[in-house]
């Protein structure tokens, strides 16, 4: 006994909707990437547990990064002499006498004391005043 086959029917994937599905996730993904600032120095950021968190950033700001050994770099050009004068002339340079734009501290958790004064000072004398200290966020106590 022969049984008759039905002729199979042609499939067809419809791939409009999966193409928007897949649009849809990369634009996801772009818009939520974070981007990491690479800097000359390597500097392991000293832990708050309190403080805020950053405002929105601005077009331009000024950015001191100090090693652990006291090394300078504003804007991520590392400084030849790591003194108040040759910073203080960076800084000035970069801000093109500009003393309202945000300057950040960025200092090694093992940096000396003394040099992140010297920053300190260094933007004192030139007149800013919005200075911001970075740190990272402690990992909560268990």
């Amino acid at each position: 006994m022969k049984f008759r086959r039905k002729p199979r029917e042609t499939i067809d994937i419809n791939l409009a909707s999966l193409i928007d599905v897949v649009f849809i996730l990369l634009l996801f993904f772009v818009v939520t990437t974070t981007f990491t600032r690479e800097t000359q120095l390597r500097v392991d950021l000293p832990e708050a547990v309190s403080g805020s968190p950053a405002e929105d950033q601005q077009l331009k700001q000024l950015d001191i990064a100090i090693s652990a050994d006291g090394a300078y770099s504003v804007n991520n050009q590392l400084l030849p002499k790591s003194d108040l004068t040759s910073l203080m002339e960076a800084l000035q340079k970069e801000s093109n006498g500009d003393t309202n734009l945000p300057l950040s501290i960025s200092a090694d958790g093992k940096t000396p004391h003394q040099s992140v004064i010297t920053a300190m000072d260094a933007a004192g004398k030139l007149g800013f005043s919005h200075l911001r200290m970075t740190t990272v966020e402690a990992a909560p106590a268990s």
